[in-house]
């Protein structure tokens, strides 16, 4: 048994059994990687894949616990590279995010700047993605941390913190019928078009909570995964829009054209609070600039 054989598995579950598609991500040939996964089916005496043909189709009961055990094998085989690599140069390295939009364009970059100055040596390389993308991503090892509101604490294989929380708020153009009130209620809002988030991202469940406890259908008319898009047809006129606290941006808005400045309207908190997490892979030891990047996060 090698290490090689244990990557070969590994790679080979994550690609969903597609040895074509393994092969190819592990720069070597179908057959070669074929042969090493019977060699160490052969070494445990257990089948652990169920094949048609040379197709593989599933993994037998036996081959859950093998693929497990090899995870956690090569989990800590990656933190020793890690302790090794720490000890041998704390400051330099490669630090890989993957973010929702929102916390890509609104939370990560104070953070990112912060940890430039503290490590000025480290590269951060940022994916964007829904969040069921970024739990898979993190699950593949393509990235190191992974950043949303959604999805991550209900990951059993993840292990994921709280960094901070906030609220929606709603934003609509000075002209708007809703700017004269005094304050605007759900059965206000519920009057008018509305534009946000599309349900996987940003708390949208929360939203459509909030009006379902009301008894009211919202008027929901586009959806988005990005803010700025939001904030973009908001301005065209086309609705009131629901967005995180975290994309008002009130000084960038003073620079546009009165027209076109966002109005936040003062609807206090009927949704409720939101919080955003950071996940990575259960027993992963992190890095001192990860670490440090997740502090520079909380608030």
């Amino acid at each position: 048994m090698n290490l090689q054989q244990l990557r070969y598995l590994r790679e080979t579950v994550r690609r969903d059994l597609n040895l074509t598609a393994a092969a190819l991500a592990l720069h070597t040939s179908q057959p070669g990687l074929s042969k090493a996964i019977r060699e160490l089916e052969d070494e445990l005496g257990i089948t652990i894949f169920v094949r048609h043909g040379k197709r593989l189709t599933n993994l037998t009961d036996a081959g859950r616990e093998v693929v497990t055990i090899v995870e956690r094998i090569l989990l800590e085989i990656d933190n020793l590279k890690r302790s090794a690599q720490d000890w041998h140069n704390a400051q330099v390295g490669e630090l890989r995010i993957a973010a929702t939009h929102t916390q890509a364009r609104y939370s990560l970059p104070p953070a990112i700047a912060r940890l430039r100055t503290q490590y000025p040596e480290v590269t951060v390389r940022l994916h964007q993605g829904s969040p069921s993308q970024i739990v898979e991503m993190i699950r593949a090892g393509q990235v190191d941390l992974g950043i949303a509101t959604e999805a991550l604490a209900q990951q059993t294989d993840l292990h994921s913190e709280d960094l901070f929380s906030w609220f929606h708020c709603v934003v609509t153009l000075p002209s708007h019928p809703l700017c004269h009130l005094e304050t605007v209620t759900l059965e206000a809002l519920a009057e008018y078009d509305l534009i946000t988030y599309d349900p996987q991202f940003a708390g949208r469940g929360r939203i459509d909570r909030a009006f379902s406890e009301h008894r009211l259908k919202p008027r929901i008319v586009l959806e988005a995964t990005d803010s700025d898009v939001i904030k973009t047809y908001v301005r065209l006129g086309l609705g009131v829009g629901i967005v995180s606290e975290l994309a008002f941006e009130e000084e960038a808005d003073a620079k546009c054209e009165p027209a076109n400045r966002l109005v936040k309207l003062p609807i206090g908190h009927p949704f409720a609070r939101n919080t955003t997490r950071v996940a990575y892979l259960h027993g992963r030891i992190l890095r001192g600039y990860e670490q440090a990047l997740i502090e520079a996060m909380k608030r």
